[in-house]
């Protein structure tokens, strides 16, 4: 069975403006989906998957992320996104799933909006040095979790769990 993605419902203006970057910058033949914010990369699909999400969105308010800086993933360009309530998620349902994760799972999160990704490195640099200049941090809204079916390549929308104050 094709694994599960799980990532950060965002405030829509927010999403839109990774996602007319992404559309800009990245490969177009590459460019299968929207720009996201990854909590997991490969869930397997069990029931208990959904059911954890669910209680955790009916217990989570939304919060605030920054938006810090824009940052060099060697062969791409991204945003560094940080807010202490994000490694404190992603911790508190990684040890509940600790056996059935996948080692890039199991490790320490490094939070990013990717919007460029697989270009030689000097064509993200040009990118970085023109994006850099006039970026100000900001804040926008975390206000559930996705869920989709990786297609190896394509991803498939299954579900989303809005936070308890987001419904």
């Amino acid at each position: 069975m094709k694994p599960l993605v799980a990532t950060f419902a965002i405030t829509p203006s927010v999403q839109s403006y990774f996602n007319e970057l992404r559309k800009q910058h990245f490969p177009a033949e590459r460019n299968y989906i929207d720009a996201h914010l990854t909590l997991f990369h490969a869930l397997p699909d069990q029931p208990r998957i959904m059911a954890d999400l669910e209680t955790l969105a009916n217990e989570q308010p939304a919060f605030d992320v920054t938006a810090e800086s824009v940052i060099s993933l060697g062969n791409g360009t991204a945003f560094k996104i940080a807010s202490p309530d994000l490694p404190a998620l992603h911790q508190k349902l990684q040890k509940g799933w600790f056996e059935f994760l996948t080692n890039q799972d199991r490790q320490k999160r490094n939070f990013h909006v990717t919007i460029q990704n697989k270009v030689e490195p000097q064509v993200a640099k040009t990118l970085q040095a023109e994006l850099a200049p006039d970026f100000k941090p900001f804040t926008f809204a975390i206000q559930g979790i996705q869920l989709w079916r990786y297609h190896n390549g394509p991803w498939e929308f299954l579900m989303q769990f809005d936070f308890h104050d987001q419904a």
